[in-house]
């Protein structure tokens, strides 16, 4: 299994955390703050880190904008026991790849972790040959091996990314709410605000528009949802 980094300034959930992931074949590291983890990763890099917002000596957030200045694109899922989409927002505009809000499951957690974990694996050529790529248009998905690609070109993309993706090409055209949205892609019960959507959509553009500038086919309606305009506009 995997090597996994949980960070958090509560010892009690820490042992939890370590307990769960223990159990589930999982090698576990601990840290209390983003220092304590930054210093971890140079002695022994992990596969992934789970890690806390609001720590003392380095937050959450600032421990992930480090991470990704340097270039380091491992997997980070997010914990917060704040309530707000904001916060949401802004883990994952600065590079976190999933994000849980306290109270969790730990179920959900080890399924999130799991989910990223196979999509490392698969892209670093592990695992079983992958099924055919379905394309709309000029998007190919293929959700054997977690991969995206626009114009030929690979798309890097989370797993909610992908997921988010896959739910508006299956019917180009038609508006999901974003409600619906969130049903297709996340799925587990977990409460999340609705408006998030709005962000993980914007990242989406983002990174389409690097390959096709002025890419216009994830379209938001107002006061229903969004939808992927399909080739005939």
């Amino acid at each position: 299994m995997a090597r996994v980094l949980l960070v958090d300034d509560d010892e009690a959930l820490l042992e939890v955390l370590a307990i769960a992931f223990g159990d589930a074949g999982h090698e576990v590291e601990r840290a209390g703050d983003g220092k304590v983890a930054l210093a971890a990763i140079a002695r022994a890099r992990p596969d992934l880190v789970v890690c806390d917002v609001l720590m003392p000596r380095l937050d959450g957030f600032t421990f992930v904008r480090t991470l990704r200045e340097k270039g380091d694109a491992m997997p980070v899922v997010m914990l917060t026991s704040r309530d707000s989409e904001l916060d949401e927002a802004l883990g994952l505009e600065l590079g976190a790849d999933d994000y849980v809000t306290k109270p969790f499951s730990t179920r959900v957690l080890l399924a999130r972790v799991a989910a990223l974990l196979r999509r490392q694996s698969l892209r670093a050529g592990e695992g079983a040959p992958a099924s055919p790529a379905r394309k709309t248009g000029e998007l190919e998905i293929d959700e054997e091996r977690l991969e995206v690609r626009y114009r030929g070109v690979l798309v890097e993309t989370t797993v909610t990314e992908l997921r988010l993706l896959e739910a508006l090409t299956r019917r180009p055209g038609a508006v999901l709410t974003r409600a619906a949205v969130l049903e297709r892609i996340r799925g587990d019960g977990s409460v999340v605000a609705p408006r998030i959507v709005d962000t993980y959509v914007n990242r989406l553009r983002r990174k389409l528009e690097t390959i096709e500038p002025g890419f216009d086919r994830l379209e938001a309606v107002i006061g229903a949802g969004y939808r992927w305009r399909d080739e005939r506009g």
